[in-house]
């Protein structure tokens, strides 16, 4: 059985799962459809077509659904879908998708977005991502698994970043960033493998295969594209399969600074 706050408004037609609590003034669309064991906070605000899934919680003052800010939307039929095991922190801001991105903004599983993160239009999270205070993703934005996205960082709008990367705190990044690699600064760039969230995950023979094939991609100085269409016929390796074919892929082109003979380890 669920329990509704007296103060709360849930529209007519919403879809409300078995074990949900909705708190004090908070405000559920007619479209919205929420899963079992969700608990919604006070004055959170979850408007459109808008479907979230089982055992989330979704804090106070959070704008769900609300339409996009984009100038060119004129009131399409589009959506937002939200996983299972979602945190989502206060005064987040999460968007719908437009007719020109595929109309839907996607969350997957596991994710925990803290204060403030905004989600653009199309935006695309995998799982087990943590996004924090602050960080702010454009349109378009595509985010593989187990991605850390530091405090104040925006995302410009198309850009992928793939599983197991990280961006620094207080960056700003603009350009694709390879599964596996970590960035930082205004413009951000690579700065290496995030070792510390693989070493959580990946075995140390795994990562030292990655090492080496990070060494000849961005550390010696031959083109980058040939570099990863030779790794990829050699290599049995499937997370350096990843690394080179997300190279071979991106649209935006990868952020990275040759290292000088003296400036290398």
């Amino acid at each position: 059985m669920s329990f509704i706050h007296p103060s709360a408004i849930v529209e007519d037609g919403a879809i409300i799962g078995d074990n949900v609590s909705i708190g004090p003034f908070a405000y559920i669309g007619a479209k919205v459809n929420i899963g079992n064991n969700t608990t919604i906070d006070s004055h959170a605000v979850i408007e459109g077509k808008t479907t979230i899934g089982k055992n989330n919680h979704i804090f106070p003052h959070t704008a769900i659904g609300t339409i996009p800010q984009d100038l060119k939307f004129d009131g399409e039929d589009v959506e937002l879908i939200i996983g299972n095991n979602n945190t989502i922190r206060e005064f987040t801001l999460i968007n719908p998708g437009t007719k020109g991105g595929g109309s839907v903004t996607k969350i997957g599983n596991g994710n925990l977005l803290m204060g403030y993160v905004h989600l653009g239009h199309d935006v695309i999270i995998s799982d087990n991502c943590i996004l924090a205070n602050g960080a702010t993703l454009a349109g378009h934005v595509e985010l593989g698994n187990h991605v850390v996205i530091g405090g104040l960082t925006p995302i410009h709008q198309f850009v992928h970043i793939g599983e197991y990367a990280m961006i620094g705190g207080a960056s700003a990044l603009a350009q694709d960033i390879p599964p596996f690699c970590l960035a930082e600064g205004n413009r951000a760039t690579l700065r290496g493998l995030n070792l510390t969230g693989l070493r959580r995950k990946i075995d140390r023979d795994e990562i030292n295969v990655l090492k080496t094939a990070y060494r000849e991609l961005f550390e010696q100085g031959n083109p980058l594209q040939d570099v990863a269409e030779k790794i990829l016929n050699t290599t049995n390796s499937d997370k350096v399969r990843a690394l080179c074919e997300f190279i071979k892929t991106s649209k935006r082109g990868i952020p990275f600074t040759r290292l000088k003979n003296e400036d290398k380890e």
